[in-house]
């Protein structure tokens, strides 16, 4: 490939990276939310306690705004295929083309269809159908999220194809579907969708209760949020091996990568380089501070076997260790963050310390987007690590994109990156004003009847409060 074409490649792949990176974030907050709010209306369901439902419609409305940027964001992903990876598309279309179909039939369509009654039934329908409404797009949530990571995990473990006149072809669709990277990466996601929006909740109870807003919606935010840190941090530490041991399995290459590991020494095991700074071009790591043996014990489980080695790789299929060697830290160093804040979360509730410790709230505050950070950071590990191949042994990324020139794509880049960050940028702006605000006590003539029907009757000011309503239908506010 040309020092032209190369350019027009590297601002491809900058491009899908800045678009799937918004598209993530939106994603797995959807995700999060999705089952958090169905656990509120539950709760309100199940006690009658009236705070449960003022959270329920304070992050129904967050919900709301994160799956139509996460809508947005994906058709505009989707296009890419098209436009910058169209020799992708040729090659693979005949399988990632119908798992992302049966993503919109299956996922979509259940999301979309049940998402009008959780947002606008409430006064509508009956406790029990709107609660099964809510559930059902939770369920939808996660189906989206079986199919894009069995698309994703094909291209990084494929099996079940045969490649015929230079396109993969589906022979076996079980296989295709269940490749061998695609529990744990589902597992793997689907646990950091709902780490990152639990200290993102927990978060927002840490700034109300900060500001003095001591309520029993604040207080439950900080409490759920840190029990899921407390229960489910730890579990997303022993998925994350269990999917390194499968990496190394299928995936070597990235595993040396990520170590910033060149070469193993005959009859000795592999140390763990704890940081460094991995050299491409000189293959090796400058300012190495190693633990002996330690590298063999986690990566391997064992004392005596070696991790591979970068240098037992051609050098053009070697990932880029310098950047993902930090990237996988940085995934690490929070993902130790969230396990060590459930634990102090527990010795503080056990001291009646929970909701008065100014320090950990603020501690709280500070870790709310570390879970979006660490998700992000795993994904450029993985992602990256996948280089130089976009389908992993099978079609080189190099070989995968469009015939177009840096020019063109450079243009397209600059348009998404001023569109997005004023569209998107007026979506977080709005969350944060939401979150700002807190819940709300919500007015009873807003809660769902008995039977399901309104409590007074339709008119154009129905969703206002009636002293809202009164105003606006007698002229005395604009």
């Amino acid at each position: 490939m040309d020092t032209y074409s190369s350019t027009a490649m590297d601002l491809a792949r900058l491009q899908f990276a800045f678009t799937v990176g918004f598209h993530i974030i939106f994603s797995a907050i959807t995700i999060g939310l999705a089952s958090f709010i169905t656990v509120l209306e539950g709760l309100w369901l199940k006690t009658g306690h009236n705070f449960y439902r003022d959270l329920y419609h304070f992050w129904s409305k967050i919900f709301a705004i994160n799956f139509g940027m996460g809508v947005v964001s994906g058709l505009v992903m989707a296009y890419q295929f098209g436009t910058n990876w169209s020799r992708f598309s040729y090659f693979a279309g005949g399988i990632t083309g119908p798992l992302l179909t049966y993503e919109v039939l299956t996922a979509f369509f259940l999301e979309a269809g049940f998402l009008g009654v959780m947002l606008f039934g409430w006064e509508r329908v009956g406790r029990g159908l709107h609660f099964f409404s809510t559930a059902m797009v939770a369920v939808g949530t996660l189906f989206s999220t079986f199919w894009i990571l069995s698309s994703n995990s094909w291209m990084h473990t494929p099996q079940g194809h045969a490649i015929v006149d230079g396109r993969a072809v589906p022979v076996d669709w079980l296989a295709v579907i269940f490749n061998p990277s695609f529990p744990f990466r589902l597992a793997h996601m689907a646990i950091a969708a709902f780490l990152a929006t639990a200290f993102f909740v927990g978060a927002s109870g840490a700034w109300h209760l900060l500001r003095g807003r001591d309520t029993q919606a604040s207080r439950t935010m900080l409490s759920m949020a840190m029990w899921m840190a407390l229960i489910v941090a730890p579990i997303q530490a022993v998925v994350g091996d269990a999917h390194g041991l499968n990496t190394l399995e299928h995936q070597p290459a990235k595993i040396a990568a990520i170590e910033g590991h060149w070469e193993n020494i005959p009859g000795e095991p592999s140390p763990l380089v704890l940081v460094g700074w991995p050299d491409m071009k000189a293959e090796k790591t400058h300012f190495a501070i190693e633990i002996p043996v330690l590298g063999s014990l986690i990566l391997t489980h064992s004392l005596n076997r070696q991790i591979p080695a970068l240098k037992s790789f051609p050098p053009q299929d070697r990932p880029n260790s310098t950047v993902i060697f930090w990237t996988f830290r940085l995934m690490v160093g929070l993902g130790v963050l969230m396990i060590l804040t459930g634990l102090w979360r527990l010795w503080l509730r056990n001291r009646k310390a929970l909701y008065t410790s100014r320090f950990f709230l603020t501690f709280v505050l500070c870790m709310g987007p570390a879970g979006v950070i660490a998700m992000l950071a795993g994904w450029v590990t993985t992602e990256m690590g996948r280089q130089p191949w976009v389908v992993y042994g099978l079609l080189r990324t190099a070989d995968a994109t469009s015939p177009l020139d840096a020019a063109q794509v450079g243009l397209s880049l600059i348009l998404f990156v001023i569109i997005y960050f004023a569209l998107f940028g007026t979506g977080f702006a709005f969350m944060l004003h939401l979150v700002h605000k807190g819940p709300q006590p919500v007015e009873p003539d807003m809660t769902i009847g008995e039977g399901g029907h309104q409590r007074r009757p339709a008119r154009p000011m129905s969703a206002a409060g009636e002293r809202v309503a009164a105003e606006f239908e007698s002229g005395t506010r604009s």
